[in-house]
């Protein structure tokens, strides 16, 4: 079966990408606390295309870096088209929804 997301790591943070390079062409940043860096970039990057699949052409990436208090996330992407102008403020309202960021940090929990 042929892989379908490329994952970078290098000094600790890590990148989920559609595509190599990995390129934000439009992004935004918030700060999580610690859990396992794949599930939380895989959580993120299925609500961030959900928001953008209406984008022409975009494809979503996740970078994750580590903090002293958990990861500093970039999220964002690609796009073949033109970005609105309030696309960069969808992407932020996504990483700071309440909500979605519960679940994000109870599916990435570090187990003992």
């Amino acid at each position: 079966m042929k892989r379908r997301w490329h994952i970078t790591s290098q000094d600790g943070t890590v990148t989920l990408a559609r595509q190599l390079p990995a390129r934000f062409d439009v992004a935004a940043r918030a700060d999580l606390p610690p859990g396992r860096p794949l599930r939380l970039a895989h959580q993120i990057r299925q609500d961030l295309w959900r928001v953008m699949r209406n984008v022409r052409g975009f494809s979503p990436v996740v970078r994750l870096a580590p903090t002293g208090t958990g990861w500093a996330v970039t999220a964002g992407g690609r796009a073949i088209g033109r970005i609105s102008a309030d696309t960069e403020a969808t992407i932020e309202a996504l990483l700071n929804d309440t909500t979605k960021r519960a679940r994000w940090v109870a599916q990435a929990r570090m187990t003992s």
